[in-house]
């Protein structure tokens, strides 16, 4: 029978403390295949209800599957990418079980020798001295499985619509080990696998379209204890972060069970958003329920040397690797390498700037700073940037040797390079009269004049107001309408005042 559904009271830090948290996720990320599975049905999020379904999907008498190779090296490559032992020879089995939304009545997937064992996944969070700790996630699997179709209620209580298209859509299911303690782990650890999955370029790590779902299963133990609880499985997030709110409510109702001396069953929850609540589905089924069998209908999968060296040749760069490189040969700090190879795209970027210009720490400056806020602003991704990374360069090298101030760099001719991409940096400083003025008698005019009309300033400067220095460059930079060299400004006052 399903739980007897409590809302957790106020529960004490103390009692919280004295229980240990346990997760372990099961990772559904969809493939961006063009194809199907097992089937030459399109692949593709967004068409209209039950239009990519053919024979093959649903199980017309007389239809057989046959294996999608792409699939088999995207599966692969994922496995290479988290140091899993590939298995040189993987087969299919059938899950069965009865569900509308499963056409077939039973879900290709892998039981007895999925394609990628072991491997995992290392994670950084912060620790309690604010510092970043690093743990490694371990999976015990991950196996090539179809997905099911989806249920549409389209706000009727009374119907439910069935749209097929998404049977068969090629997943990867990534299963870990109980390793992850608490809430934030497991976001660090879902945020780390879509980032990899999106450099991988094996899917887009779209939560909110469904490619990528997590199954959680949470349970609690007594701090010290080494026996594993009774698991609840908790289905239905969207996102990482109600994903994060539900393990912490249900750890919170768990520890609220036991403490009134109830009992926790092992069995499936939702989650509600609207409430952060979770509230029970069903029982879990265990492994016997499902009856798995070998697919009759499908060999195995033998995975040469020849291929898997061809694959592992293709790999691209990893964030691991990136931050690696970023730190060593750029000399950036570790802290902006996170940040820059958040996503492959921005990392692209940040290399295709460094190489046009040696001025690393500037590059990273900007692109977390002004490109970064310009993004934000625009909810846009850095492939629609209108700079290119020539034209950044440019404008970081006009500012580096001194020509242009960096508040003329940043407020006046980026400002323009947005709204007129073709135009480069030095021509823009030029045709505004943007470039820095060096002209020492020039400065020298506009130096005497500002001290000639702040005498009480002056006179607080020569009795120690050091401070008043910034005021009076300010002024200078001013009355040259921002293109006086600040340095330069700088020594003359000094000498003069």
């Amino acid at each position: 029978m399903i739980q007897t559904e409590i809302t957790p009271s106020e529960i004490s830090e103390e009692l919280l403390a004295s229980y240990e948290t346990v997760i372990g996720l099961e990772v559904h990320c969809q493939l961006l295949t063009e194809s199907k599975l097992f089937a030459s049905d399109r692949n593709l999020f967004g068409t209209e209800p039950n239009t990519n379904v053919g024979p093959i999907t649903i199980a017309l008498p007389g239809t057989l599957p046959k294996i999608n190779k792409k699939a088999v090296e995207y599966a692969i490559r994922l496995g290479l990418a988290c140091d899993c032992s590939i298995s040189r020879r993987t087969t299919f089995d059938r899950k069965n079980y009865f569900y509308p939304d499963l056409p077939k009545g039973y879900q290709i997937s892998q039981d007895k020798k999925p394609i990628c064992e072991k491997g995992g996944v290392t994670i950084a969070t912060k620790g309690a001295d604010g510092k970043m700790v690093e743990k490694l996630i371990r999976f015990h699997h991950i196996h090539l499985e179809e997905d099911a179709g989806k249920s549409v209620h389209d706000g009727s209580d009374t119907e439910t619509l069935l749209d097929y298209n998404r049977a068969g859509t090629p997943l990867v299911e990534m299963v870990s080990e109980p390793d992850l303690r608490s809430a934030e782990e497991t976001g660090a650890f879902v945020t780390e696998i879509r980032r990899l999955v999106r450099y991988l370029g094996i899917s887009d790590g779209n939560m909110e379209e469904g490619s990528l779902r997590c199954d959680v299963n949470v349970s609690i133990r007594k701090r010290g204890e080494t026996a594993l609880g009774v698991k609840v499985e908790v289905k239905n997030m969207n996102s990482i972060r109600n994903m994060m709110r539900a393990i912490s409510f249900e750890t919170k109702r768990q520890v609220e069970l036991l403490k009134n001396g109830g009992e926790i069953h092992q069995e499936t929850r939702m989650f509600d958003v609207e409430s952060g609540n979770t509230y029970g589905m069903r029982m879990k089924e265990t492994m016997n329920d499902y009856r798995y069998f070998p697919d009759p209908d499908l060999s195995a999968v033998v995975v040469s040397e020849e291929w898997l060296e061809g694959i592992r040749s293709a790999m691209p760069a990893l964030p691991k690797e990136l931050r690696e490189k970023f730190t060593t040969v750029y000399g950036i700090p570790a802290y902006d390498a996170l940040v820059l190879t958040d996503t492959k795209e921005i990392a692209d970027y940040f290399e295709a700037v460094c190489a046009k210009t040696n001025f690393y720490k500037s590059a990273s400056n900007w692109l977390m700073g002004p490109v970064k806020s310009y993004l934000n602003e625009h909810q846009g991704d850095i492939t629609l940037f209108p700079v290119k990374p020539e034209g950044l360069a440019a404008l970081i090298e006009l500012t580096e040797s001194g020509l242009v101030s960096n508040s003329i760099a940043t407020q006046k001719i980026f400002p323009v390079m947005l709204a007129e991409p073709l135009r480069m940096p030095n021509e823009i400083a030029t045709a505004n009269n943007w470039l820095q003025n060096s002209n020492t008698n020039e400065l020298e005019t506009l130096v005497d004049e500002v001290i000639a009309s702040m005498p009480d300033k002056v006179a607080a400067y020569r009795k120690g107001k050091k401070g008043l220095m910034g005021l009076f460059v300010g002024e200078v930079m001013k009355k040259s309408n921002g293109a006086a060299d600040p340095k330069l400004v700088n020594q003359l006052l000094a000498a003069k005042l």
